[in-house]
Parts: C-alpha cells; sequence; structure tokens
C-alpha cells in the first residue's frame, strides 16, 4: 500500500515536470503589424503650355472636327483668315528663329495687293448678304474672333512656327495660286490648336483621376442660419427688410 501511494507521487510529480516543459516551449507571440506604408502623391497634373486651368474649349462635332472659326468658310473667308494669321504672327512672334516672318508677311502683302483686295470685298458681299446693310457689326465681332483664336497664348511657339512655315511656301506661289494655297495652307495652322486642345482635354482627364485618388475631401458647408438671424426671426416670426439708408 505505501509503495503503491509513493509510485503514484512519482509520476505525479513526473506529470509536473512534462507540463512545465510544455509550457516553457510556448510559441512567441506574432510581431506587430508594420507600419502602413506612406502614399506620396505625385505632382498634381498642370495645363499643358501654362494655359489657365479654366480655359473654356471648343466642342467636338459629330465628325470628330472640333469647332473653329476656320472652318466652314468660304475661299474668301479662308484666303482673309490666312492672311490674318500671318498678320497676328507678325506682331507676336519675337524670337530670332521667327525673324523672317515680318520680312515675308511684307513682301507677301505687296505680291498679293489686288488679290487680297478682291477676297476682303468678296467677304463683305457676302456679310451684307447674310446680315443686310448692318453687316459691319457682325463681320468685325467675328474677324475679332478669328484674331483671338490665332492670339491662344499656350500656343504661340507652335503657331509661330506653322505660319512661318506657311509664309516660306507662300513666297512661291502667283497671286492666281492665292486662293487655292490657302484652302490647303490654312489647315497646317489649324492643327496647331487642334493638338493644344487634345492635350487640354487629357489633362483633365489627368486632373480628375488624380482629384479622385489624392485630393483631400472638400469640408462639408453649414446650412444653418446665422445667430443674428435666427433671433431676429425668432422675435418677431420673420426678419424684416432692411431699411434704405437716407
Amino acid at each position: 500500500m505505501f509503495r503503491f501511494s509513493l509510485d503514484k507521487a512519482a509520476v505525479a510529480a513526473g506529470a509536473s515536470v512534462l507540463l512545465a516543459s510544455c509550457a516553457a516551449k510556448a510559441p512567441p507571440p506574432p510581431p506587430p503589424p508594420p507600419p502602413p506604408v506612406a502614399v506620396v502623391a505625385p505632382p498634381r497634373p498642370l495645363p499643358p503650355g501654362g494655359a489657365s486651368p479654366n480655359l473654356v474649349v471648343p466642342p467636338v462635332d459629330a465628325t470628330g472636327l472640333r469647332y473653329s472659326v476656320n472652318r466652314n468658310i468660304t475661299a474668301a473667308q479662308t484666303v482673309w483668315n490666312l492672311r490674318s494669321a500671318w498678320n497676328v504672327a507678325a506682331l507676336s512672334c519675337h524670337e530670332p528663329r521667327h525673324a523672317d516672318i515680318v520680312v515675308n508677311y511684307r513682301s507677301f502683302l505687296k505680291a498679293h495687293e489686288k488679290t487680297l483686295t478682291k477676297a476682303n470685298k468678296t467677304v463683305d458681299a457676302e456679310f451684307r448678304a447674310k446680315y443686310g446693310n448692318s453687316f459691319i457689326a457682325p463681320r468685325e465681332k467675328y474677324m475679332t474672333e478669328v484674331y483671338n483664336h490665332f492670339a491662344l497664348p499656350p500656343t504661340m511657339n507652335e503657331f509661330c512656327t506653322a505660319v512661318q512655315a506657311m509664309g516660306r511656301d507662300a513666297m512661291l506661289i502667283k497671286p492666281a495660286e492665292l486662293e487655292a494655297f490657302a484652302l490647303r495652307s490654312l489647315p497646317s495652322v489649324e492643327v496647331v490648336f487642334d493638338d493644344f486642345y487634345r492635350k487640354y482635354d487629357r489633362y483633365r482627364m489627368e486632373l480628375a483621376a488624380w482629384q479622385a485618388k489624392y485630393a483631400p475631401p472638400p469640408v462639408p458647408l453649414s446650412l444653418a442660419a446665422p445667430a443674428a438671424a435666427q433671433d431676429l426671426a425668432g422675435a418677431s416670426g420673420s426678419a424684416s427688410a432692411p431699411r434704405p439708408i437716407s
């Protein structure tokens, strides 16, 4: 009986040692999660050519062409608008590499004086047929739009280069060829603006994506009425209109 009790105690002691050994080998706690990766926002997209971020871009029609004062116009108007483009370039393109724009423009005006005068009179007749005797004001308004179109600041470098190339080609034509030359050459100037507006559309898409991902959420505006207005309304039932200053 005594021996059995002793063996039982020994077994119990061994079990305790075994449990203690197992407890000492328990796995360590998992490491803490890594800190969140900081999101570094790329630079905010900027308008092409330093343009205004609020520039109004002409719409694109069903054919995929963008509205322009240089599209869907008569042959005489095309000649006159080509002259207008050259005039803007002569006044605005001051880089030394564009120096021949002014020289060639003067030569162009002298060589094609009669043809340009005829084109101008034809444009007058076209506006008179459309607007009657009050045609001068709409024609001047349209020509202001033409000059403003060509003088768009973000496109000036490309515009000057395009007009310079066109002007060099114009030195080789005869007066009888001016209309055909204008019809094929004005689009080579207009493409400058098409390219710019495509870049501007892409900028707006990139800006919208950047704002959706990186811009802070807008601060909600409180719709509560000012306390003074609430007190005034509560005192009289409605706010009275301010008295005029005498």
